[in-house]
């Protein structure tokens, strides 16, 4: 006869992880700094969507368009289109933030995410972000998949302040 002794706190632990979809592939969803996602604005809400903006990815690893222009308050509809034949992402975020994801990403390659600041496409594929933009000034975004933000795949929104 197997004796196998439990220790209650080590399963509780493996339990609570399993419940918050922690697993060893890297998915990556939530747990971003409040503060940082209030630079940058927030999540908009589907009825309140005043503009869409296209967008393209390819593989000479650029968006198209690269810099855009929108109002402190707006909410936007991006249209993020993956032309190109390698996975791509759009992420908006701040300068620091995004580096450190592309860290991150870079160490983890097989790192998934479901976070509303972001959309991830396979190649051909098409999808969107819808944003609120609350505060004036630049809002930084960049494919983070690994090698690819350092060859510049960027871009900015300049926020400008309402009323202007």
């Amino acid at each position: 006869m197997v004796r196998i002794r439990l220790h209650i706190p080590a399963v509780a632990a493996l339990l609570a992880l399993a419940a918050t979809g922690a697993t060893a592939s890297g998915t990556h969803a939530g747990g971003h700094d409040a503060a940082a996602d209030s630079a940058i604005g927030k999540p908009g809400a589907a009825g309140k969507s005043v503009r869409t903006i296209h967008v393209d990815m390819t593989d000479n690893m650029r968006f198209t368009p690269s810099d855009i222009r929108v109002k402190q308050g707006e909410t936007v509809r991006f249209v993020v289109r993956n032309v190109g034949v390698l996975k791509h992402e759009l992420v908006l975020g701040t300068g620091k933030d995004l580096r450190a994801h592309y860290e991150a990403m870079m160490k983890n390659p097989e790192m998934e995410h479901a976070d509303p600041n972001m959309v991830t496409l396979a190649p051909g594929k098409t999808g969107e972000v819808l944003w609120q933009f609350t505060q004036a000034g630049k809002v930084d975004f960049g494919c983070l998949q690994p090698g690819h933000y350092d060859a510049g795949m960027k871009g900015a929104v300049s926020v400008a302040k309402a009323g202007r």
